[in-house]
């Protein structure tokens, strides 16, 4: 497997993480789909979602693949009044990567980031490596120490049938 960018800042920081590879289709570049495809539980595979907060500029949250983010929380948590996801053709410029292939390691910057709470329930985690079709297992713990990232509520409640 080509390794990449995030895979050789982890190296460099001796944190232990594995990778998974997989096909994926311009047709569904979701988190879901490369859930279904590995074989993993939705609520282990999280997907790394770009903002721009109206007071502190781009921020990034890192939440299951399976739920949306609550842009409310997201702003009152990163100490903005709003965020707003950043359109997708600014990601590559910002982040230097791509829709699909968006990790929260090895961005150009630093920026502030959030990971949902939830994943402290799980023992391993599965995030983008950078590369559409590659991902990389590794440890929350590992994740938040090396982003120094803040863990938060991020998502959405899911509403029953009303």
């Amino acid at each position: 497997m080509t390794k990449t960018n995030a895979m050789r800042l982890l190296e460099q920081a001796k944190i232990t993480y594995q990778t998974s590879q997989y096909d994926y289709s311009e047709e569904d570049l979701s988190g879901v789909h490369a859930a279904e495809v590995l074989g993993f539980d939705p609520a282990m595979v999280f997907k790394t979602l770009v903002t721009r907060g109206d007071k502190t500029g781009p921020v990034v949250f890192v939440i299951p693949v399976a739920q949306e983010l609550d842009l409310k929380k997201a702003a009152k948590v990163s100490g903005n009044k709003s965020v707003a996801m950043v359109h997708v053709k600014e990601l590559l410029v910002l982040t230097g990567y791509i829709r699909g292939g968006c990790s929260p390691i090895g961005m150009k910057k630093k920026f502030p980031t959030y990971v949902d709470e939830s994943a402290l329930d799980q023992t391993i985690i599965s995030i983008s490596a950078g590369m559409r079709g590659k991902q990389i297992l590794l440890a929350p713990q590992d994740l938040l120490a090396y982003l120094g990232a803040k863990t938060a509520d991020l998502t959405q409640k899911e509403t029953g049938n009303e």
